[in-house]
């Protein structure tokens, strides 16, 4: 049990950091309600269940090499930057009384988690570096059903912050006014933009 506890909470240290998934999930959940936000959570967590595979067959090691590092560097950079910067510049009223549940906005919600998600260099260093070393030192005492036990423990924990972050978004929604809302939404927007700089900077001394 307590080993399940460790795996659940590994994965709250996954989802929790401040970082370009958490703030694009807040925009998300202000603009569209809480049921977009956890659906674009999903679509985050897809991408980390990819990575979390990939880490499991090996082929972690192609992504680990210097010039795949500096093209997801790049790549994070593009989405983070065109995802901040249209946020910011898109005409769109933030509905206080309902849910927006439709399937364009879904389906473009689900979509946006799992690009924000996939090209964050942060989370494949996390898969390459914790995931990597944690499964390194367990593969040889577990068998393959405690390893996929384990693997599920820590989705299940990324799966309880995306939760958490829809749910705050939600109570803001609901709490504050559109114009503070807009204000929180700037600021994610602008957080998204500098964190795809960041990666752009990252990209550039990678190259150098």
């Amino acid at each position: 049990m307590s080993s399940l506890i460790t795996y659940f909470l590994l994965g709250i240290s996954l989802a929790a950091p401040i970082g370009p998934v958490n703030a694009a999930q807040l925009d998300n959940g202000l603009k569209h309600g809480f049921f977009s936000a956890c659906v674009f959570g999903i679509g985050a967590l897809l991408a980390d269940v990819i990575y979390m595979l990939l880490v499991y067959l090996g082929v972690i090691k192609f992504i680990d090499m210097e010039f795949m590092r500096s093209f997801l560097w790049f790549f994070g950079c593009f989405v983070l930057t065109y995802t901040g910067i249209e946020s910011m510049i898109k005409k769109e009223e933030f509905n206080l009384n309902s849910e927006q549940r439709g399937r364009p906005v879904l389906s473009r919600s689900l979509f946006s988690g799992f690009l924000i998600s996939i090209s964050n260099p942060l989370t494949i260093l996390f898969w390459i570096g914790i995931y990597g070393s944690v499964l390194a030192q367990t593969a040889s005492k577990f068998t393959h059903d405690q390893l996929l036990l384990y693997s599920s423990a820590m989705i299940a924990g990324i799966l309880s912050w995306d939760f958490t972050m829809a749910s705050l978004a939600s109570l803001a929604k609901n709490i504050f006014h559109t114009g503070f809302l807009k204000v929180i939404s700037a600021a994610s927007s602008l957080s998204m933009i500098g964190f795809g700089i960041y990666f752009g900077i990252q990209a550039i001394k990678a190259l150098l």
